[in-house]
C-alpha cells in the first residue's frame, strides 16, 4: 500500500503537468484538476467509499501490470478523494518544468517496479529456482509452494507443461527432503486433475511408478499426497489405468484396504479410488475390464471395510461395492460365499439402526442406510440373474 500511495502522489503530479502548461499559456486563473463534467467529479466522490478495496480492485483490473500510464492514472483517480486530488494539483502548479519532468521519470520507474508479472512468468521464475542445485531448502520449499498455487487453473497447468516444468517437478520426487517430495507430488496431482493433456505428459515421463512407491512412505502426509497424485493421473484415463495395473496398482490398493494400521485418510482415498475406477469402467463398456475387479481377495478387502468403526469409510466402501456389483466380470457367488456380502450388509444395518437413536448424526446415518439398502437391492438383483440362468 505504501508503494501505491507513493505512486498516486506521483501520478497526480504528472497528470497536472499538461494541465498546468495549458493553463499557463491561457493565463487561466483556475488551478487543480481538469474535470470534463460535473458528473465525472460526482462519480469520483461516490467511488471514495470503496477506498479500502483499492488493492483488490487493482488486482482485478490488471493482468501483468497496468497496460499504460493512462490506465494507471484512471485507476488512481477512481480510488482517490477529489478534494485531495485538487490539493495535489495545486502543488503541481508550483513546480517548475524541470521538476515536473523529474516527477515524470520517477513515475515511469515506479510503474516498472509495480508491474506484476504474469502467471507464466511467475512459474518460469519458480522453475528456474528449482533448476538451481545450490538453492537453499527454504527457497526450494517457497518455489514449490508458489507453483502449487499457480497450477490450479487448467490453463496454467498446461503452460507449465510448455515451460518444461513437469520434468523439473518430477525430479523433485527423488529429493532427500520429505516436504519437497510431498509438495512436488501435490503439484503433479493438482496439475493432472481432470486434465488429459497433463495426465498424458506426466505418464509419458514415467512419474506414476515413482508416485506409487511414495505411497508406501513412512510419512503419512507424503503418502497421502502421492496417492492423491496417482488418483489424479489415472482418473478418467484408460491408458493411465492400464499402466497402474501393470505397476501392480491392484496389490497396492488391496494392501491399503486390508491393513487396519494404515492411516484412515489413506484408506478412505483408496476405497474412493476403487469406486471411481469401477464407475469409469461402467462408463466405458467397450473397454475390457481390469482383471483385478474379478479378484476375490481384492473384492473381499473392499467388503470388509463395511465393518469399520469409521462411518465415512463405510459409506465410501458401499459406493465402491455398488459399482463393483454392476460390472460384468464380478461374480455374484463370490460376493455371497467368499466376501459374505449379505452378512456384512445385515451387520451394518443393525449398526446403523443403533446410530439412528442418536440425534447428532441421524440425518447422515439415514443417508448411509439408504445407500446400504441400494447396495442390498443391487446385490439381490445380481444373485437373481445368476439363479435365473439354467444349469
Amino acid at each position: 500500500m505504501a508503494r501505491i500511495s507513493a505512486l498516486l502522489s506521483l501520478l497526480l503530479l504528472f497528470m497536472t503537468m499538461t494541465t498546468a502548461s495549458v493553463e499557463r499559456e491561457n493565463k487561466s486563473s483556475s488551478a487543480g484538476l481538469f474535470w470534463s463534467t460535473a458528473k465525472e467529479e460526482g462519480d469520483l466522490s461516490h467511488n471514495t467509499g470503496h477506498a479500502d478495496d483499492s488493492t483488490a480492485a487493482a488486482a482485478d483490473d490488471i493482468d501483468g501490470g497496468f497496460s499504460s500510464l493512462e490506465g494507471m492514472l484512471q485507476w488512481a483517480i477512481g480510488h482517490s478523494d477529489p478534494v485531495k486530488l485538487k490539493e495535489k494539483a495545486q502543488d503541481a502548479q508550483r513546480l517548475s518544468p524541470s521538476e515536473l519532468r523529474q516527477r515524470q521519470l520517477e513515475i515511469k520507474e515506479l510503474m516498472e517496479k509495480l508491474k506484476m508479472p504474469s502467471d507464466a512468468q511467475l512459474m518460469q521464475i519458480a522453475l528456474d529456482d528449482l533448476r538451481n542445485s545450490s538453492l537453499s531448502l527454504e527457497d526450494r520449499h517457497r518455489a514449490l509452494q508458489e507453483l502449487l498455487i499457480l497450477v490450479e487453473p487448467i490453463d496454467n497447468a498446461n503452460d507449465m507443461c510448455k515451460l518444461g516444468g513437469l520434468g523439473v517437478i518430477i525430479r523433485e520426487l527423488d529429493h532427500s527432503d520429505s516436504d519437497v517430495r510431498k509438495i512436488s507430488a501435490w503439484i503433479l496431482g493438482k496439475a493432472s486433475q481432470n486434465n488429459p493433456y497433463v495426465q498424458k505428459q506426466v505418464l509419458e515421463l514415467g512419474a506414476l511408478a515413482t508416485l506409487m512407491k511414495m505411497v508406501n512412505s513412512s510419512s503419512v502426509d507424503e503418502a497421502t499426497k502421492a496417492f492423491y497424485a496417482v488418483s489424479a493421473l489415472i482418473r478418467n484415463n484408460v491408458a493411465g489405468q492400464q499402466l497402474f495395473f501393470e505397476e501392480a496398482g491392484d496389490k497396492m490398493l488391496q494392501d491399503i484396504l486390508s491393513s487396519p494400521s494404515v492411516d484412515i485418510r489413506l484408506r478412505r482415498k483408496a476405497v474412493f479410488l476403487v469406486g471411481d475406477l469401477a464407475e469409469c469402467q461402467l462408463e466405458n463398456i467397450d473397454k475390457a475390464e481390469m482383471p483385478f475387479f474379478s479378484n476375490r481377495l481384492f473384492l473381499k478387502s473392499v467388503v470388509d471395510l463395511t465393518a469399520s468403526s469409521d462411518l465415512d469409510l463405510q459409506e465410501k466402501a458401499l459406493v465402491a461395492i455398488k459399482s463393483l456389483l454392476q460390472l460384468k466380470t464380478t461374480e455374484a457367488m463370490v460376493f455371497l460365499e467368499f466376501c459374505r456380502l449379505g452378512e456384512a450388509l445385515e451387520r451394518m444395518k443393525k449398526q446403523l439402526e443403533d446410530l439412528m437413536l442418536e440425534d447428532d448424526h441421524r440425518e447422515y446415518v439415514t443417508d448411509v442406510e439408504s445407500l446400504r439398502r441400494e447396495v442390498e437391492l443391487t446385490f439381490q438383483a445380481k444373485l437373481e440373474n445368476v439363479r435365473a440362468v439354467p444349469t
